[in-house]
């Protein structure tokens, strides 16, 4: 027989567990869920609106005293009323039982006198409620001007703490926008570095594309055609051909020159070795006995003696 209850024994302690496995998991995601709704709304929260809704709620609760007090005067007023009715009423009854004993009719004036005993008994009753409406009445005249001096100070404070919090919050913006810290500062400065990144990425580019131009890789897109290797290595063999073409002329034209300046030196060597006063050019030497080009113009006596075998 325990054999028999032992599975189901187990069964309902694996059940327990797994419920207690549950509440404790729904318990944990109910304290997360309350920090996180705790932290959203003391982020949301703003002093100055809870200080006013505060204030608003301290005024409708000033409110409700004061028609509170206004109510008990008002039934105080009318329990009053009641007792000057009941007196009015009691003191007529004893006037006609009186009038009622002059004539001989004790029977009315004994009648009168038991409506004067009923009536004087609800006027009793009216005193003691008219004297409790009045300690209530004064008792909540005084709570309203308590609550009222309360309210007077909570607003006072209220505009206080508000005044102190804007400026707080005004000089909070202020210094974080001097440091650059501010959601707002953060965001200028990003798009500023964009704006720079692009610029220079820009002005990079311009670089390059002046540099393909200069270097003329850009010509061929420009005029829309386009050159292969063979063209480009026989541009660069003509303009060779260009230069040492130049280079043979210029050659040619100092060789030539060369005889000229002999003769010239050799009559300065005939005359004088100094130039005239007031002329700018100067004595040059002759130049190096050497082998130069000997042109059919220039005489025979003129030419350079040749050096003898064995000469240095």
């Amino acid at each position: 027989m325990i054999a028999a209850r032992s599975p189901g024994l187990m069964a309902a302690k694996k059940l327990m567990k797994g419920t207690a496995a549950r509440m404790g998991v729904m318990k944990r995601v109910s304290l997360v869920f309350k920090a996180k709704a705790n932290r959203a709304l003391d982020k949301m929260e703003d002093p100055r609106e809870t200080l006013d809704y505060s204030y608003q709620r301290q005024l409708e609760l000033l409110t409700k005293v004061r028609r509170g007090v206004a109510d008990v005067a008002t039934s105080r007023k009318r329990v009053e009323l009641q007792m000057n009715q009941l007196q009015q009423q009691a003191n007529k009854l004893e006037d006609q039982a009186r009038k009622a004993l002059g004539m001989g009719r004790e029977d009315l004036a004994r009648n009168a006198l038991e409506r004067k005993a009923s009536a004087q008994g609800q006027l009793n009753d009216l005193q003691a409620q008219y004297a409790q409406l009045q300690a209530e009445e004064e008792k909540l005249t005084v709570a309203s001007q308590r609550l009222q001096a309360k309210v007077d100070t909570f607003r006072t404070r209220k505009e206080t703490i508000k005044a102190t919090y804007t400026a707080a919050e005004a000089q909070t913006r202020i210094n974080e926008a001097f440091s650059g810290i501010s959601e707002e500062m953060g965001d200028v400065g990003m798009a500023i570095q964009r704006a720079e990144d692009k610029t220079a990425q820009m002005q990079a580019r311009a670089g390059a594309i002046d540099e393909l131009m200069a270097s003329g890789a850009l010509d061929d897109a420009v005029g829309g055609s386009q050159r292969d290797d063979i063209q480009n290595e026989l541009d660069m063999m003509s303009a060779s051909s260009d230069v040492e073409n130049e280079l043979s002329r210029l050659k040619g034209e100092i060789t030539a020159g060369a005889p000229k300046q002999l003769e010239g030196s050799r009559d300065d060597a005939n005359g004088s070795n100094q130039a005239p006063q007031g002329q700018g050019t100067q004595y040059a030497p002759p130049p190096p006995q050497q082998a130069p080009t000997q042109p059919a113009s220039i005489p025979a006596s003129d030419r350079p003696a040749e050096p003898q075998d064995g000469e240095g």
